[in-house]
């Protein structure tokens, strides 16, 4: 069969990337620009000036990614790019330049599902074994979901409310930690003892989660302390705050591992780059004779690669769009169960 090439396109948030992936597993080149500087003075995504900033750097992403790989537009088998779920301008963005590419060059468009690519992730370094369970994990999502074939997602448990990684980004707030914050909660998570009694958010038998009422108890504990002259250790705080929501996590997720009998856990999403959770499901799987796949740091937060590696498989399977496609920024990946 021939080398298939695709070239992606991801803006769905505030990363502006693109990216040549060959067969859906091999990464030729990949360009990210970061906007994190650009938001950090606002405490969080501010999704105007996403949207601007992917409209300046797109073109320049683009050719950078095409330079970096010595390769021509003409070179590629077919354009993708992320149609949701996101942020509405920064999505539109990525989309009519991918539309445009296609036109201009006259390749087949492929839409894809950013949770869809946040677990293709995965394929840029392993193999996938079907059935699986994947619980993918970010800024915007949590959501365990069963596959027993490629492309085939069952969602059978997420998020009520916030997403772990918005918990996070809440909590961050609250105890005046910069943005981003879940990397630096992990960080001080090292260094404190769990010494603050938090409620285990959702602790039930069914696989769904809810993460608003952990961060409603953080909130309440500081005020409370401060409010009685005490001074908060934040250390320990994010160390409590971690040690819960790793808890709920792994033992739900390890739960749908073992009532589904399947033998691979995938991890996916921007939150699957934490520390802590990455040991503890390293561990569990370990002891549970379960093959743990977590991407590259690299591959857990957005990026154009993970989009690419996606997109193969819908290329092979022909699931092409028009060129009406329009933006789905509530999209979903799977009906839940």
């Amino acid at each position: 069969m021939k080398d298939v090439y695709i070239f992606a396109i991801e803006s769905s948030c505030d990363e502006t990337s693109a990216s040549i992936i060959k067969n859906g597993e091999e990464e030729i080149n990949t360009v990210i620009l970061s906007q994190i500087d650009i938001h950090k003075k606002f405490g969080g995504v501010v999704p105007e000036i996403a949207s601007r900033s992917h409209t300046e750097n797109i073109t320049i992403v683009i050719d950078e990614c095409l330079k970096g790989a010595n390769m021509k537009m003409e070179d590629m088998t077919a354009i993708a790019v992320t149609y949701g779920p996101g942020l509405a301008g920064a999505l539109l963005i990525g989309v009519e330049a991918a539309k445009t590419l296609s036109l201009i060059y006259n390749k087949p468009l492929i839409a894809v599902n950013h949770i869809a690519g946040h677990i293709y992730a995965n394929k840029l370094e392993h193999n996938l074994k079907f059935p699986l369970i994947s619980l993918v994990i970010s800024g915007g999502h949590t959501e365990i979901i069963y596959m027993e074939d490629d492309f085939s997602f069952k969602n059978i448990g997420g998020t009520l409310d916030d997403s772990v990684g918005e918990a996070y980004d809440k909590v961050a707030r609250v105890i005046d930690v910069p943005y981003p914050g879940g990397p630096v909660i992990d960080k001080y998570a090292k260094k404190g003892k769990h010494t603050y009694n938090l409620p285990i958010p959702m602790d039930d038998e069914s696989y769904n989660f809810s993460f608003s009422g952990i961060k409603s108890a953080v909130i309440n504990l500081v005020h409370n302390e401060k409010q009685r002259g005490n001074e908060i250790d934040k250390y320990n705080l994010c160390t409590s705050f971690e040690d819960v929501v790793v808890e709920i996590l792994t033992k739900k997720t390890m739960r749908a591992v073992k009532e589904y009998n399947v033998k691979q856990l995938l991890i996916a999403g921007g939150v699957s780059a934490n520390s802590a959770i990455r040991e503890r499901f390293s561990e569990l799987c370990d002891k549970e004779n379960v093959e743990l796949l977590v991407p590259k740091l690299k591959y857990c937060t957005d990026n154009a690669a993970m989009i690419g590696s996606a997109a193969y498989k819908m290329y092979l399977k022909k699931q092409f769009a028009s060129y009406d496609l329009r933006i789905m920024p509530t999209l979903e990946l799977a009906n839940k169960k």
